[in-house]
């Protein structure tokens, strides 16, 4: 009577085997990476350095500076937008250096896929 389905010895075959362990590696990395890009810092600057953010790789703001000569009581507004600019542009930083990390271990497949 002939089998039906399953692999030889009840396994799995080797290249599923070496499949797995690269995906496991993978994860490592991934998670080793992730770690690092959490700590590091991006910082980006408004109205010709007026303005600068600091913003951690998980998006935590650490910080913003502000030069004196931006502060004008008469008009708060475009401080306003330039703390927003400066915040906005560091977090952008902090997104692409995940998506480059991400590129890096996936080696592009990244995208779409469910995990």
């Amino acid at each position: 009577m002939a089998k039906r389905g399953g692999f030889p010895g009840g396994g799995m075959p080797g290249n599923m085997s070496n499949l797995m362990k690269q995906a496991q590696r993978m994860q490592r990395q991934m998670e080793e990476n992730q770690k690092e890009l959490e700590t590091k810092e991006f910082s980006a600057k408004a109205g010709g350095g007026a303005v600068e953010a600091v913003v951690y790789g998980n998006k935590t703001l650490k910080g913003i500076t502000i030069s004196p000569d931006a502060v004008d009581p008469e008009d708060v507004e475009m401080l306003q937008d330039l703390i927003v600019a400066a915040v906005n542009e560091a977090m952008k930083q902090a997104d692409e250096a995940g998506g480059a990390m991400m590129n890096s271990l996936t080696g592009g497949l990244g995208g779409g896929l469910p995990f």
